[in-house]
């Protein structure tokens, strides 16, 4: 496949270390079509989770209705606009390194997203910033970037299509449902920087869905930083859909969702109760069977200390009711090692989790400090060396583990979307892979398909990560 351009003005970082799947590449804004004007042009890179993605593509968005062009390398921007991310220290790092490097590349920086809450850091560090806001500060950032280069006078020269403008590939497109968090994790500053939980109406939800779903998308990827809390904060509020009533709750938003005839995906999922009622609608096909569930963590002990629900036992009980409901569910989930105070005998705990769960698609970190963090202020902290011991033998018993569940898909007939074609064949996807962090169906061959096809494909062969399959 081909690959972009190393100094890309519009790209996103690769995930995160420690998941079992390698690194995708990063993915690049389409060029504006050509217009007969001198419109100014705004770089865009954007890093971190796919909640700051949407963040940059409404920002994008609004940019573009205001008659500006995206530019597809730092030479031809007027100016270049940062999404960053600042939940971890490599994170932050990365996104002062992405600073410096859209600096030296074209001078002219706006800064924005999760590590823009630390402005004195980035000031610091790059003091020739033009402007500093926080993650989704969408009206400051529109008023930085009119600021460093006036818009056009005639904003009707370049229409925006009514779902707006998006930084994935075309069949695919993540829908935030709210925004911020109300938990109280002790190593997370999420609701420090992002706020507490704020929903967004169902019918708003659902209508940007239709959009999406009008212009082609064929998957919609549900996210939000706990989308199991969604409606919440309004008191599950009703609003007309089809001039129907909707409640702005995760079960009644997942049937909505799962009417519109497209792939429907879980991420984040924290396991409340109600995750339960779900998972019906994943046996009758209506949302894909997958969830994204961040358990971090096996023991009580440290999922106290962490401010998790500590009850390892119910899990496994509950995953088990899940797959006799829904035998083909795909469970993906994160795990921190090293936490503060784990010893022995807790990671023990949590290797015998994994395998007793059996879970799809691991991804692991090694724990450390975020400033600000509660964790901070822990008891015994667990030596660099112990933290890459764990990590290493918790990715080898994962990998293991995905293995032989890959395997178990040898020979089933199963449906896929394209992702990618070139001269040796085409990349897809299964109901059991998000993009960019699970793995892939390989194709090898296969040229008269298109990206964003559906097609029907025989599994012949599988390892730790991806898939081997013919079109049927």
């Amino acid at each position: 496949m081909s690959k972009p351009p190393q100094k890309s003005a519009v790209r996103r970082s690769s995930k995160a270390k420690g998941e079992t799947a390698p690194p995708a590449k990063a993915r690049r804004a389409v060029k504006s079509p050509t217009v007969k004007t001198k419109a100014p042009k705004v770089g865009f890179v954007s890093l971190g989770c796919p909640k700051a993605l949407v963040d940059s593509e409404r920002i994008i968005t609004r940019l573009r209705a205001e008659g500006y062009e995206i530019a597809p390398e730092y030479k031809s921007a007027d100016v270049v606009v940062v999404n960053t991310c600042g939940f971890l220290n490599s994170a932050k790092q990365e996104s002062l390194d992405a600073i410096g490097e859209a600096i030296a590349e074209n001078g002219r920086v706006i800064v924005t997203g999760c590590l823009g809450v630390e402005k004195d850091k980035i000031m610091s560090a790059h003091p020739r910033v033009l402007a500093v806001t926080g993650p989704h500060q969408y009206e400051q950032v529109m008023e930085a970037v009119h600021d460093a280069v006036p818009p056009l006078h005639d904003p009707f020269l370049d229409l925006v299509p009514p779902e707006g403008l998006h930084l994935t590939p075309r069949h695919y497109a993540y829908l935030k449902i709210s925004e911020g968090c109300n938990n109280k994790c002790s190593f997370c500053i999420i609701p420090d920087i992002r706020g507490r939980l704020v929903s967004r109406p169902a019918n708003h939800v659902m209508a940007e869905a239709e959009r999406l779903v009008k212009a082609g998308v064929k998957e919609l990827l549900v996210i939000s930083q706990d989308p199991c809390a969604y409606g919440l904060d309004i008191k599950y509020a009703e609003s007309l859909w089809n001039k129907q009533p909707l409640k702005a709750r995760f079960f009644e938003l997942s049937q909505a969702l799962g009417s519109l005839g497209v792939w429907v995906r879980m991420h984040y999922v924290y396991p409340y109760p109600h995750v339960d009622n779900v998972i019906p609608l994943m046996a009758d096909g209506k949302i894909l069977p997958y969830l994204d569930i961040p358990f971090q963590h096996a023991s009580p002990t440290v999922l106290k200390a962490m401010r998790r629900p500590a009850s390892q036992d119910k899990v496994l009980e509950r995953i088990a009711k899940w797959r006799n409901i829904c035998p083909d569910l795909a469970l993906r989930s994160t795990f921190i090692v090293g936490f503060p105070g784990e010893t022995d005998d807790d990671f023990r705990m949590l290797i015998d989790f994994l395998q007793e769960a059996r879970l799809t698609r691991v991804g692991c970190f090694k724990y450390e400090d975020v400033p600000g963090a509660k964790a901070n202020e822990l008891p015994g902290q667990v030596s660099e060396e112990v933290k890459e011991e764990r990590w290493e033998m918790l990715m080898g018993v994962q990998r293991a583990i995905s293995s032989h569940v890959l395997a178990s898909r040898i020979g089933k007939t199963i449906d896929v979307l394209i992702d990618d074609v070139d001269e040796e064949g085409a990349v897809a996807r299964s109901a059991w892979d998000a993009p960019e962090v699970d793995g892939c169906v390989f194709l090898n061959g296969e040229t008269n398909v298109k990206i964003g096809d559906k097609v029907r494909v025989k599994i012949g062969h599988a390892d730790e990560y991806d898939l081997w399959g013919e079109v049927v």
